[in-house]
């Protein structure tokens, strides 16, 4: 019996160049890798989380060109050009502790904490886009990401205390001005 099986050649690892958390990079990757698994294996930023990778829990939430995105869905070729934004690059353009972050540890919006960071990435994204949402756009925003362990109050709880701080802070900005 002859093998009609053809000989597979896998296609070569391109270079993408792109803005992680506010630093540019070419990402040498093959066009099948995935996002998610640059950011965990590649680059060691363990903060985004891998979970269910069908893109149904949020665990691996980043923000592409300031949009929430499932970098286990997200291959890393379409980030080519793009910024992305991780949980560490939260913390970094805060300077340390985000006002979203802290409001979480002060609001209880976490147990296990396996889910937060996607929770955070989520919440940024809303408030960048609109800073002062209902809670039927919170509800809708968070909508992508799952929590097994907190029955959401504090998450909503956390999102509240986050508004305010930046309604807070615009103030005062807009009192000095």
């Amino acid at each position: 019996m002859k093998d009609s099986a053809k000989s597979v050649t896998p296609l070569a690892a391109s270079t993408i160049p792109c803005m992680i958390n506010g630093h540019e990079v070419s990402l040498n990757v093959p066009p099948a890798k995935r996002l998610l698994h640059v950011l965990r294996d590649d680059l060691e930023m363990t903060g985004t989380k891998r979970s269910c990778d069908i893109g149904r829990c949020g665990a691996c939430m980043v923000m592409v060109n300031g949009v929430p995105v499932n970098s286990c869905l997200a291959m890393a070729y379409q980030c080519s050009g793009k910024s992305i934004t991780t949980i560490e690059g939260i913390s970094a353009a805060a300077g340390g502790i985000d006002p979203i972050q802290k409001a979480f540890l002060e609001e209880g919006g976490f147990q296990c904490g396996y889910c937060t960071p996607g929770m955070i990435i989520s919440v940024k994204a809303l408030l960048d886009h609109n800073p002062d949402p209902t809670p039927l756009e919170i509800e809708e925003a968070l909508s992508g990401n799952i929590c097994r362990c907190t029955g959401y109050g504090g998450i909503k709880r956390a999102v509240q205390k986050a508004i305010e701080w930046r309604k807070e802070a615009y103030e005062s900005e807009s009192i000095r001005d």
